[in-house]
């Protein structure tokens, strides 16, 4: 079963993506993914951008966001974020950090694509529009954290390096993380060349995955070039952190399929939206 479940708004209503079973499993974590209509935004942000650093109207992007965390229930003041460049860095957000990157990029964290917490409400989020979200949940120890892959950050490692950080800040214990990927755009309509393949093809080496997973993360073509597929390959390096197979749920939903539903800066030739990740938990 998909484990992101669409609830469609009204023109007036954010279009979301709910990690429904992990909230109704665990009262006040709200996780989840924006779409791209029920917004402000005009064209071609339309409607529901939620980036501040694509060229929308500054207004109508913190209205967005606004909008989404009405949604949720929960105050903009929690809205939380970084700044994202594409690497592999997570940042331990603490209690001063709450609202920060919420209204403006000048006061996002800066430097890193990963975020995490322990913190009840801080709402920590993250934008997209092709990349794949990934999501963690230690109930245990009550933390979460969100991290941002692309391409580079994959190949950085960041889904491991969450792991990692989450285990020194908070002793979270790999075996019993859940964890999440998220929708985002798929090797149906990701093809790469060059420096990427060798990159990738490094990272499998160290990962040492068989020729068969090899091939399922990333399928070579005649031309030389390859479909890359970010969500299995990410997958895969969370079973190496030591997260169960079976305690990861994957999304169906390609962004670059779906440019009805969601922003893809590939189909869309690079002037779009950027949908949101968030995981958070209530105050008690």
């Amino acid at each position: 079963m998909e484990p992101f479940q669409r609830k469609d708004g009204t023109a007036k209503e954010p279009s979301l993506f709910l990690l429904s079973q992990w909230m109704d499993g665990s009262p006040g974590l709200t996780a989840g993914f924006s779409g791209r209509a029920g917004g402000v935004s005009s064209a071609p942000w339309n409607s529901l951008n939620i980036g501040l650093h694509v060229g929308d109207k500054q207004g109508d992007v913190i209205e967005n966001r606004k909008l989404l965390t009405e949604d949720i229930g929960w105050p903009f003041e929690a809205w939380t974020c970084a700044e994202q460049i594409h690497g592999a860095a997570v940042h331990q957000v603490r209690e001063g950090d709450r609202g920060r990157g919420r209204s403006s990029m000048k006061d996002t964290i800066q430097g890193c694509d990963g975020i995490m917490t322990d913190v009840e409400g801080i709402l920590l989020t993250s934008f997209y529009a092709d990349c794949v979200p990934l999501y963690f949940f230690d109930p245990e120890h009550r933390a979460v954290a969100l991290a941002h892959a692309g391409w580079r950050g994959t190949v950085g490692g960041i889904a491991a390096e969450t792991v990692r950080r989450m285990s020194e800040a908070y002793g979270t214990r790999p075996e019993r993380l859940i964890a999440a990927i998220g929708p985002s755009i798929g090797e149906c309509c990701y093809e790469v060349d060059g420096q990427v393949i060798a990159e990738v093809e490094a990272l499998m080496n160290r990962l040492g995955l068989s020729e068969t997973l090899a091939l399922t993360c990333m399928i070579p073509e005649a031309s030389g070039k390859a479909r890359l597929n970010l969500k299995e390959l990410n997958r895969q390096i969370m079973i190496k952190a030591g997260i169960l197979p079976t305690r990861i749920e994957l999304s169906k939903w390609c962004t670059g399929c779906r440019v009805d539903l969601f922003f893809s800066h590939r189909m869309e030739g690079g002037k779009t939206g950027r949908m949101a990740s968030w995981i958070g938990m209530a105050e008690r």
